[in-house]
C-alpha cells in the first residue's frame, strides 16, 4: 500500500506485509507541501512499532525527510537500513532543510536533536550483502540514480519483491547504469516518474544545455541553475567544468557552485569514489575529478558580487525556498537573464510554473513581478525513461509490476503501454493511489534440505527419508538427531521419569503379574536395590515395604508402558488375595489355557485339529495338507506356503490376547 508516492511524485512511502511480517520502503516527505501535510500518509498505519524493516533506497529529500520524524515521533522499534554514502549525507541534508525550511517552528517536522537522536537507529548495508531480520531477507543493487542509491530485493518465505526506489539505466559521466537482477521477482515495484517519455541522447542533451547557457551569458545575462545540492548537481558541474576548459571566450565569466551542503558533502563523494563509474575510477589516483578550476563556491547571497554576466547553481532544485530563490526574483525581470531547468519538476512548485511561461510570478513576500527573463528545460533527471523501462522489466520478465512514484496521467499512459507491449503474457500491472491497498495471493512450495547423516547417501528414488524436521522462519532442514546441535542452535537431551506408587504386597506377586503381561522381564538392581528391569528400558524399584518406584527416559512408548505397569499395581492393590502367586496356575496350566484358546480358533477356521498337551503343540489337516503350530516358539511349520500364510493371517488376530506384550511391538507369529 503506497503512503506517498502513489498518482504522486513526492513523499516516497510503501507498506509492504507478507506472512506476519511488515516492511516499510523509503520515509520521504511532499516537496509542495510543508509541516504535517508534506508527510505520507502516517495515519493509515494502525500500529508503527509493528514494522520489522525500514529501507531507505537514496538521500534525495521526497524518499528520506520523514524519516527523523517517523523514528523519533511514531512508536516504530524496527531496523532501518540505507547504503553507507546515503547515511553519510542523510545528516548533511537534512541539517540544511531545517537551515533554509520558511515555516514557523511549531510547523517544522523535526529539529536538530531529533535528526542527532535518528542517526543511531540507521544501519548500514553494501550493494549485494544479504541480511537477515525477523524471517526477512534482504539484499541491494546500484540504483544508478545517485550517489549510493539502491535497489533492494526482499524475499520473504521465497516470495521476492523488488523495489527499485529512482533508478536509471543510463551511464553518464560519474555514475554506473542500474544494475539488472540476475533473480526474477515475484513483484517488481517500479518508479514511473517520466511514464511514455523518452530522454535525449546524453551527447545531444549536454551539446544543448552548453550551448543555452553559452548564448545567455555571451548577450550579458546571468544564468541560473536550480538544483538539489546532491545529485545531478555534481553531473552539471562535470559538464560545465569541462566545456569552460574547452572555450577561451568563457575564461572571464565565473560559475558558481552556491550550497554549503554540497561543498560539504563533496568530501563524501570524494570518499566513495569506488561506487563511481570506470571512467571516474580511473581519473582518481591521477587528480580528484571534483576538484575544478573554472567553478567557486558561494556560500551565502550576501557575498555574491553581482557585476556581469555569470552562471550561478544554487539549489534546492523546485525553487521552493533558499539562494536558488532569492536569487531567481532578483533576476527574473530581465530579458537577458535566463533560468536553466535541469530535471523534473512537482507539481506545486514554482519550477513547475514556469515552465509555463506565465507573465507574472508570486515572490515569497506576496508580491507579482514579471517573468521576462528566457526559460529553459534540459532534463538531465537520473531517472529511468520508457526505453530503460520497459528493457528492465523485459530482463526481469516478473509477474507482478506496480508502478509508483508517477503523475496520474504519466503512470497511466505508462500502464497502458506496458499492457500493449505484453499482451497475451501472464503479467499484472498495476497503479495503486495513495492508500489504496493492493492484495496478491502467493502458493509458495515449502520444500526441506536433508543435511548431515541423512543426506551422506545421496538421493534415491522414492526412497523414504525420518529425521527431525526443523523449521527456522520460512526454511525446513531435514536433520538426524546426532546432527541436531550441529546444523541447528539446538540441543538433544533427555528426560527421566520418576514416579513413585503405594504398593505393600509381596514382590514375588509383583514380578509374576509383570512377566504374564510382558515377555522381557528381568531381575535387577537400581541404586543397590531390588529391581525389576522391563524390556529392558524401565525399572520398577523396591524402595520400601509401602512403594515402588518407576523410571524410564521419557518417550511415547515407555510413556505407555508405565501406564500398563502401574494399572497392574493398582489392579494388586485393589484386590490382593486375586493375585496371590499361591493362587496362581502352574506354568503347564496356563500353557494348556492358552493352546485351548488357540485350538478352538484354529478348529472354527479349518475344522480337523489335533492338539497334544505334552508337546504343546497343534496338528491342522486340511485335505491332506498338515501343518503344525508349536506354543513354545509360537511358530508354524508346513511344506506348503499358501497355506502357512492363512494360518499366520489368523494367528495374528489370537496372538495379542494370548502371548505377553514383547518389547519390539512386533506381534506377528514366527513362520518357518
Amino acid at each position: 500500500m503506497p503512503l506517498g508516492a502513489g498518482n504522486e511524485v513526492g513523499r516516497s512511502c510503501l507498506l509492504m506485509k507478507f506472512k506476519g511480517k511488515t516492511i516499510m520502503l523509503d520515509c520521504g516527505i511532499h516537496p509542495a507541501y510543508t509541516g504535517l501535510n508534506a508527510l505520507p500518509f502516517f495515519d493509515e498505519l494502525e500500529d508503527p512499532s509493528s514494522i520489522d524493516l525500514l529501507l531507505v533506497s537514496h538521500f534525495h529529500l521526497d524518499h528520506i525527510a520523514a524519516l527523523p520524524y517517523f523514528l523519533e515521533k511514531t512508536t516504530f522499534k524496527g531496523r532501518v537500513f540505507m547504503t553507507h554514502p546515503t547515511k553519510a549525507i542523510y545528516k548533511m541534508l537534512l541539517t540544511d532543510y531545517i537551515r533554509i525550511s520558511n515555516i514557523a517552528i511549531e510547523d517544522m517536522l523535526f529539529d536538530e536533536q531529533d535528526l542527532t537522536k535518528s542517526m543511531d537507529k540507521i544501519e548500514q548495508i553494501n550493494f549485494h550483502q544479504e541480511l537477515e531480520h525477523a524471517g526477512v531477507k534482504f539484499w541491494c543493487y546500484n540504483a544508478g540514480h545517485v550517489l549510493g542509491a539502491a535497489m533492494f530485493m526482499v524475499e520473504i518465505a521465497g516470495v521476492k519483491v523488488l523495489y527499485t526506489g529512482d533508478f536509471s539505466r543510463q551511464e553518464d559521466r560519474h555514475l554506473m547504469a542500474a544494475e539488472i537482477p540476475e533473480l526474477c521477482p515475484d513483484v517488481l515495484v517500479v518508479e514511473s516518474t517520466y511514464g511514455v517519455q523518452i530522454h535525449e541522447p546524453r551527447k545531444e542533451r549536454e551539446s544543448r544545455f552548453c550551448g543555452t547557457i553559452h548564448n545567455i551569458v555571451k548577450r550579458g545575462g546571468r544564468c541560473l541553475i536550480p538544483v538539489f545540492a546532491l545529485g545531478r548537481a555534481q553531473e552539471l558541474l562535470l559538464i560545465l567544468e569541462e566545456y569552460w576548459a574547452s572555450h577561451s571566450d568563457l575564461k572571464n565569466v565565473p560559475i558558481y557552485y552556491a550550497s554549503t551542503l554540497g561543498k560539504k558533502c563533496m568530501t563524501v563523494y570524494q570518499t566513495y569514489i569506488s561506487m563511481m563509474n570506470e571512467k571516474i575510477r580511473q581519473q582518481a589516483p591521477i587528480s580528484n575529478p571534483f576538484v575544478f578550476s573554472h567553478i567557486q563556491d558561494l556560500t551565502t547571497i550576501e557575498e555574491f558580487k553581482d557585476t556581469g554576466p555569470c552562471v550561478v547553481m544554487a539549489s534546492p532544485g523546485m525553487l521552493q525556498s533558499g539562494l536558488s530563490r532569492q536569487l531567481f526574483e532578483l533576476w527574473c525581470q530581465s530579458k537577458k537573464n535566463g533560468v536553466m531547468i535541469p530535471g523534473y519538476c512537482v507539481e506545486g512548485t514554482l519550477a513547475k510554473t514556469i515552465l509555463s511561461e506565465p507573465g507574472e510570478v508570486q515572490t515569497m513576500d506576496g508580491r507579482l513581478v514579471p517573468l521576462n527573463m528566457s526559460v529553459h528545460y534540459i532534463s538531465f533527471s537520473a531517472h529511468t525513461d520508457f526505453v530503460g523501462t520497459s528493457t528492465f522489466i523485459d530482463k526481469l520478465s516478473p509477474p507482478n509490476v506496480i508502478l509508483v512514484h508517477g503523475e496520474k496521467n504519466e503512470m497511466n499512459r505508462l500502464q497502458q503501454s506496458l499492457l500493449n507491449r505484453y499482451e497475451g503474457k501472464k503479467i499484472e500491472i498495476l497503479t495503486p493511489r495513495n492508500c489504496q491497498t493492493v492484495k496478491l495471493q502467493f502458493k509458495g512450495q515449502k520444500t526441506a534440505k536433508a543435511v548431515g547423516n541423512i543426506a551422506a547417501g545421496g538421493p534415491q528414488h522414492l526412497a523414504r527419508m525420518s529425521g527431525l524436521l526443523v523449521q527456522k522462519d520460512y526454511q525446513y532442514t531435514l536433520v538426524d538427531p546426532v546432527d541436531l546441535h550441529t546444523y541447528t542452535k539446538l540441543q538433544t537431551s533427555e528426560v527421566t521419569q520418576t514416579l513413585s506408587v503405594p504398593y505393600q504386597d509381596k514382590w514375588d506377586t509383583l514380578k509374576y503379574q509383570l512377566e504374564q503381561m510382558f515377555d522381557d522381564v528381568k531381575d535387577s538392581t537400581f541404586d543397590d536395590k531390588l529391581a525389576l528391569q522391563v524390556h529392558d528400558s524401565l525399572y520398577v524399584v523396591c524402595t520400601s515395604s509401602t512403594a515402588v518406584t518407576l523410571e524410564w527416559v521419557a518417550n511415547p512408548v515407555l510413556d505407555m508402558l508405565s501406564d500398563s505397569i502401574v494399572s497392574i499395581i493398582f489392579q494388586i492393590n485393589a484386590n490382593p488375595a486375586s493375585y496371590s502367586v499361591e493362587k496362581q496356575k502352574p506354568r503347564d496350566d496356563v500353557d494348556v489355557e492358552k493352546l485351548a484358546l488357540v485350538e478352538k480358533h484354529l478348529a472354527a477356521h479349518y475344522g480337523n485339529v489335533t492338539v497334544d498337551n505334552e508337546k504343546k503343540t497343534i496338528t491342522i489337516n486340511l485335505d491332506g495338507t498338515e501343518a503344525v503350530y508349536k506354543l513354545s516358539s509360537n511358530s508354524v511349520s508346513c511344506a506348503d506356503e499358501q497355506f502357512k500364510e492363512q494360518i499366520e493371517d489368523l494367528l495374528k488376530y489370537v496372538h495379542g490376547a494370548v502371548f505377553p506384550i514383547k518389547g519390539n511391538r512386533e506381534n506377528k507369529p514366527n513362520v518357518t
